[in-house]
């Protein structure tokens, strides 16, 4: 067996066998998107082997200067552990932030010594994505891989206030499920510049910047994609624990991949950004 605490990673033509038995010990934590796409994870056991474009846009630094700006409360929507939105601080008072799942709590305790008013929001029995705030409420709103309803988004958002996203395009991965021979679990038209923006001109915004990177995620050998597949257990929850009955499933097709990297080749997978900047009239 392979001792991940003092072994490299196989080498991308070493036997099959030893890139799942590496990629089953190595360390890996499930994440969320918000976690995995910001650099807010650990990525050590796959260096240099798993590389994802940075988009042209510092996400960071926009929030920064229109919150600084902002006239009155700020929510972030989808805040993850709070840590970033804590970093845009000092934070207007009344501010808020919503998470859903483990890390609303980690998110509390992050963000309500601050003054942030931090809720859990889940999906209604229809789908949407409810705000629990008032109408008008926030002179700021913003979402870094949240999952946002534009209508709830454009409702508590004030006249002349602000809302900026940066989100994944959901064409995101298909390169990946179409080599392991598995359909997308999502619909790779659910999230698009044009169905934000559209949503929210909808909702009564006017779009201020709408722009797509065309981003690409490229793997350079069998072990950095169960890697992958383990942390973003989204992509083909299937194999996001690898276990022996799984692999064996899936077999033929990680076969394949493994004789792709083994001849030298990578996997070059779509990973396009979006960003979008919007403002609710007077």
């Amino acid at each position: 067996m392979l001792d991940v605490s003092i072994a490299p990673a196989p080498a991308p033509d070493a036997p099959f066998e030893d890139h799942i038995e590496w990629a089953r010990n190595a360390p890996a934590t499930p994440a969320t998107p918000a976690a995995l796409f910001t650099g807010g994870l650990d990525a050590t056991p796959v260096d240099d082997r798993l590389t994802t474009d940075t988009p042209e846009w510092d996400y960071p630094a926009l929030a920064q200067e229109i919150v600084r700006a902002s006239r009155g409360a700020v929510l972030d929507i989808g805040t993850g552990d709070g840590n970033f939105f804590a970093g845009l601080g000092p934070l207007p008072t009344a501010s808020a932030a919503t998470e859903v799942g483990p890390a609303f709590l980690t998110a509390r305790r992050r963000l309500e010594p601050l003054g942030v008013d931090v809720r859990r929001v889940e999906p209604s029995w229809t789908g949407d994505v409810l705000l629990p705030f008032f109408d008008g409420q926030f002179s700021v709103v913003l979402s870094r891989f949240g999952t946002i309803d534009p209508n709830e988004v454009g409702r508590v958002v004030e006249p002349g206030g602000t809302f900026i996203t940066e989100q994944v395009d959901t064409r995101d991965g298909i390169a990946l499920n179409q080599a392991l021979r598995v359909p997308l679990g999502w619909d790779p038209d659910g999230v698009t510049v044009d169905v934000i923006s559209d949503g929210l001109v909808a909702s009564g915004l006017e779009i201020v910047e709408a722009k797509e990177y065309p981003g690409t995620r490229t793997f350079k050998d069998l072990s950095s994609v169960l890697w992958y597949l383990r942390v973003a257990a989204w992509q083909v929850p299937d194999l996001a624990d690898l276990t022996p009955a799984a692999v064996a499933r899936h077999e033929a097709a990680l076969r394949g991949l493994h004789m792709h990297f083994a001849t030298g080749n990578e996997l070059v997978d779509e990973a396009p950004r979006i960003l979008v900047t919007a403002r609710r009239p007077f």
